[in-house]
């Protein structure tokens, strides 16, 4: 990354079992991007067992939960990095809410996630659909759990590869 690119980046992450936190600070350290979490109004489980039952509950009520907070100052950016955990095959319902309520137009959008076996089960299209006046690159990063110790090695390996 130029530069220019580098103070015009945004590293976006949301708060759940911590590897994709894990991610997001990777990134932060490697381009001096900004990070921003994401967090629900409602403080969520500690417990991975409560965790997943409230998350299959949301998907299955298609709801939308409330954030604490939107990015201030988005339009910022040009390249947002936004970083997400597979639930149930899809992105925790906390992101719907985050893409649906940001104005990401004229921005590019990097992606990365952190499963537990499901790789990006479809999300970049989806992600590409919800954000359709924006570039989103199709070269995202997915990382398992059982691969966090090589963790910032992929994340390198990736981000050298984005250019």
């Amino acid at each position: 990354m130029s530069d220019d690119e580098e103070n015009s980046t945004h590293v976006v992450d949301g708060k759940v079992l911590g590897n994709t936190q894990y991610v997001a600070q990777i990134i932060e350290e490697r381009t001096g991007a900004e990070v921003f979490r994401i967090e629900t109004a409602e403080e969520l489980p500690l417990d991975h067992e409560t965790l997943e039952n409230l998350a299959l509950e949301q998907q299955e009520a298609n709801e939308r939960p409330k954030l604490k907070a939107l990015i201030p100052n988005l339009e910022e950016y040009d390249t947002v990095f936004i970083g997400y955990p597979i639930w149930w095959y899809d992105l925790p319902m906390p992101m719907y809410t985050f893409l649906e309520e940001h104005d990401f137009s004229g921005k590019n959008i990097m992606l990365f996630s952190t499963h537990g076996g499901n790789r990006l089960s479809g999300t970049v299209e989806t992600i590409t659909d919800t954000l359709s006046d924006s570039t989103v690159i199709s070269n995202a990063l997915t990382i398992s759990r059982d691969d966090m110790d090589d963790a910032e090695a992929e994340v390198v390996n990736w981000l050298d590869g984005l250019g």
